[in-house]
Parts: structure tokens; C-alpha cells; sequence
């Protein structure tokens, strides 16, 4: 199974991290601050940082919803995206200004006291030529794509889930033998770098509870470097549940040294589509649901966090009517949102 996701970065948001900044869009360090906006209605907050220490960026694509909702009137749908556009959500850093996007995500996240959640994915022959691929032109590229990321960070705070499906497709074949080698001295050399960093947390991708069992990706996850990661992330874009998750990270993690890992929730509400053609059961399923919201308190000591790794709302791929992978869709957004309990 081939787990496209939304790869394109927020290039509008936070270039530099001076324009949220200076617009007052950023809370101090406690989760009731409001910033000063022309509509307080519209007004996206910080979570209480105890139990989320992750960054809201309040001028995400669904923050962005919200607003324009409420100016319509449609308030009804204005507050179930708000669920979303409350919650902190991954990062996509994109391929053409690393070092700029990641300065300003980490700037705004400092500045309010959080952490920045970060997620890279510019492997060169990414997604096996499937919704989200491309990738580095090649190995020079991406230690340089890399090393920018690094220089953006510096020394705050940032949580980075390193290369969604890289090691995955290792493991499946699709990823050509030529140019298997060359990945695994990548991953290494990026958990390298970005390990160097004095705030940085690094979870590399292992895949999710349906792909197959942790004795076919443990060797490859070593070889990868996992070992100077922090840990390792499952269920990135995908449904299965946190029960199903933790019980797969477990079993990876014992065969690891015992390595933590985070599980991403976005979307697993309900669970994955239990129907249609399996292999596009990853690709904007319908009647799925938001899950459990970010959090480091987990139900394991094993879980370092609850994360929304993929944005909800924004598209996997131009399947089942959608728009280019990483693309909002508020039409599926508000399904997301309303299929929620939360």
C-alpha cells in the first residue's frame, strides 16, 4: 500500500516567522491568551501546554476556513472546522526554501512557548510515482534540502517526523534496488544532522498497523539509523486506530532497543474504510473521523505523543474527487469534523 500524503508546505505561512509575529498572532506561554484580531470569533488559540506542547499555527489552511466560514455567517460550519483549526498539526516542509519555512515555523512556535511539529519529505524518488511523487533530484540535493532545515531549526524546540514511507517502500520493493543504498545513508545522514540540534526530537516513519508485521521493517529501520532517532512515528496519513497502533509500535519497539514512537491520530477516528479496491483505501476514505486530539499524555509509557502528523483536510491525492495531494478540501474537512465526537 502506497500512503500518499500532503506534501506541499504552508509557503504563506511564516516565512519568516515575522508576520505572525508582528500581527500579534502568536499567544504567550499559557493556552488562554487570545492575540488581537479585527474578529475574535475567528480567533485561533494555543492548547493548554501541559498536556500539548505543540504550536497551533493560527494561520493554517483551516484556521483560514474558519474565518472565511464566519464571515459568511455559516457559523455551524465555521465551529466544526474549528476542531481542526485548533489543534496543532503538522508542518510540510516544502523543496524550494527549507531553511526560511523552518526558521519561521520554529520562530512563531518559540515565541509562543510551544514546540514546532515538523515533518520532512523530500527523499529523492519519493512515492514510488504515486500521488506525491517526486523528491531531491538526487542524494547532493537532499543533504543540501537537509542542512537548510537544520539551519532553519538551530536551537528551538522542534519535533520532526522524518520521511513519511521512505523505509516503508524499502521494505514493500517499490523503491528500485539502485537506489536503495543511497536512502539508507540519507536517512542516516539526516537523522545525523538533525540530531545535532540541541532542541530537536527526530521520530523516523515505520509504517502502520495494517501495512504488515514488525519482523519485515525492524532490520530496515535500524540500517536507516533509527537507533540515534528519538523513535520512530506510525499510522502517519493513515486510519488505523491508537488500540491497533500501539500494539504494532510495541512490537516494532522491542525489536528496536526499545525505542519510544508517536502515533499519528489525524484521522482515525473511526478507524480505517473497511471496503473498495485495498489499495486505495488510504486515498480520502470516506465516513472517516478526526481521532484523538495532540497530546504527550498517552496511554502508554511507550507513546511519546498523539500528534496530527497529516492535516485533515487536505487532500491525499486526486482520487475519490479530490484535489492534488496536500490541497485543502473543506467539503472533506467538514465530514471529518462532523463525523467527530470530540
Amino acid at each position: 500500500m502506497y500512503v500518499s500524503r500532503g506534501a506541499r508546505s504552508s509557503a504563506w505561512a511564516c516565512a519568516l516567522g515575522a508576520a505572525l509575529l508582528l500581527a500579534g498572532c502568536s499567544s504567550g506561554g499559557g493556552g488562554d491568551d487570545r492575540p488581537k484580531t479585527a474578529d475574535p470569533g475567528a480567533t485561533i488559540t494555543q492548547q493548554p501546554k501541559e498536556a500539548d506542547p505543540f504550536w497551533v499555527n493560527p494561520d493554517s489552511n483551516a484556521a483560514r476556513q474558519v474565518k472565511a466560514y464566519a464571515k459568511a455567517g455559516k457559523d455551524g460550519d465555521a465551529e466544526q472546522i474549528r476542531k481542526i483549526a485548533a489543534q496543532p498539526t503538522g508542518e510540510w516542509i516544502g523543496p524550494e526554501n527549507p531553511e526560511q519555512e523552518a526558521r519561521g515555523f520554529t520562530e512563531a512556535a518559540q515565541q509562543s512557548d510551544r514546540t514546532a511539529l515538523l515533518v520532512l519529505y523530500d527523499i529523492p524518488h519519493r512515492d514510488c510515482g504515486q500521488y506525491s511523487q517526486g523528491g531531491a533530484a538526487d542524494g547532493n540535493a537532499y543533504r543540501a534540502w537537509i542542512d537548510g532545515v537544520a539551519q532553519g531549526i538551530q536551537d528551538r524546540p522542534a519535533t520532526v517526523v522524518l520521511e513519511p514511507d521512505a523505509v516503508l517502500h524499502l521494505v514493500d520493493g517499490c523503491t528500485q534496488a539502485q537506489f536503495q543504498e543511497e536512502r539508507y545513508s540519507l536517512l542516516n545522514y539526516a537523522i545525523g544532522k538533525l540530531k545535532s540540534l540541541k532542541n530537536t526530537k527526530v521520530y523516523l516513519d515505520a509504517g502502520n498497523a495494517g501495512w504488515g508485521h514488525p519482523d519485515q521493517i525492524y532490520q530496515p529501520l535500524q540500517r536507516a539509523g533509527v537507533a540515534q532517532a528519538d523513535g520512530f512515528a506510525v499510522n502517519v496519513s493513515n486510519f488505523y486506530s491508537t488500540q491497533d497502533s500501539i500494539a504494532y509500535g510495541k512490537q516494532l519497539s522491542a525489536k528496536v532497543g526499545g525505542k519510544h514512537f508517536v502515533i499519528d491520530t489525524s484521522r482515525n477516528g473511526n478507524g480505517p474504510y473497511g471496503s473498495g479496491n485495498p489499495d486505495e483505501r488510504w486515498c480520502n476514505p470516506p465516513g472517516r473521523a478526526l481521532g484523538e486530539t495532540p497530546t504527550t499524555k498517552t496511554a502508554d509509557p511507550l507513546v511519546d505523543a498523539y500528534l496530527w502528523v497529516k492535516r485533515p483536510g487536505e487532500s491525499d491525492g486526486t482520487c475519490k474527487g479530490g484535489p492534488q495531494a496536500g490541497d485543502w478540501w473543506p467539503t472533506y474537512a467538514l465530514k471529518l469534523a462532523g463525523a467527530s465526537t470530540s
